[in-house]
């Protein structure tokens, strides 16, 4: 009589304890780099210090100032208001980019794509200083709308109180719409292309088949765009630092903006230190909320 032998319970490969060996040195950076200087502006968040002289304890008064003190309530609502021009149009103009390619043959499409995808490539100071100009009183959008008659619409851009935020906004639509046309159009090409027949049998038109196919095909590379975009318009200093410096008053300052100007110009770092706290788990919680709502509709 044969003695059966029993398939061992343990998985495929290496033990997990080696799996863990691997990642170790990657975990080691992220936690030397990333973790340990979190952990010290979490420390400094709790005291009254201008960075030279002995820091006293302030208890939770920087973090209940970010709720009852206008001037740091400010930025975080100027950020929310980013969020708009940063990841909402951004991903919805990809998206219909992405289902118009798709669907039409378009003649230099690839230099279309290029064209679009280029100010990922572009380093955000070169942006914001090429957008200053253009914006600047005497910049080039002015000269065109007083060239077609429309001198009533033109006005100092970054130095107006209502457009100020809205001009900076506008800048973020153009340099993140690349990123989320080039996502969905790779997404795009993952689609089988049965399903499009099937809608089309089934008399679809291109809305109906763009709600019926393509966006649900493109939950993933929405999630990812809405993550990649959500962060550039929450941590967004660059720009602002480059284009108005917080002005006119602080009418574009954003929580990161904020973050530097009170530690390295007001000298108030325990102050400075909530702001980025706050910031980080802002940016946290709004980005498990889009991952968990896309896994949660996906399953």
């Amino acid at each position: 009589m044969t003695k059966s032998v029993h398939p061992s319970r343990r998985a495929p490969g290496e033990p997990r304890s080696i799996g863990y060996l691997y990642v170790l040195p990657a975990l080691a950076v992220y936690g030397l780099f990333l973790l340990y200087p979190f952990g010290q502006a979490v420390g400094l968040s709790f005291l009254h210090w201008d960075g030279l002289t002995r820091a006293t304890s302030a208890g939770l008064d920087n973090y209940t100032a970010l709720f009852t003190d206008p001037t740091l309530r400010a930025p975080f609502g100027h950020a929310l208001v980013l969020l708009v021009f940063y990841a909402a149009l951004p991903v919805t103009i990809g998206l219909l980019l992405a289902a118009t390619m798709s669907r039409i043959r378009v003649r230099g499409l690839t230099f279309f794509r290029t064209v679009l995808f280029l100010p990922q490539v572009l380093a955000m100071v070169v942006v914001g200083v090429a957008w200053r100009s253009i914006l600047a009183p005497d910049g080039l959008l002015n000269d065109v709308l007083r060239g077609v008659g429309l001198d009533s619409l033109a006005r100092p851009w970054l130095g107006d109180d209502t457009w100020a935020l809205p001009a900076v906004g506008v800048v973020g639509t153009w340099v993140m719409t690349g990123l989320c046309m080039v996502l969905f159009l790779a997404g795009a090409q993952r689609i089988p292309r049965e399903l499009y027949e099937a809608a089309r049998l089934d008399g679809a038109g291109a809305v109906r088949e763009f709600f019926a196919v393509t966006l649900p095909g493109l939950r993933g590379e929405i999630s990812v765009a809405l993550t990649l975009t959500i962060i550039a318009g929450l941590r967004n200093f660059d720009l602002i630092y480059i284009t108005t410096g917080g002005g006119p008053g602080n009418a574009t300052s954003v929580p990161a903006y904020e973050v530097y100007h009170r530690a390295f110009e007001l000298n108030e770092v325990g102050s400075a230190a909530a702001i980025g706290v706050a910031l980080t788990v802002l940016i946290f919680a709004l980005t498990v909320t889009v991952s968990r709502l896309v896994e949660g509709r996906r399953a």
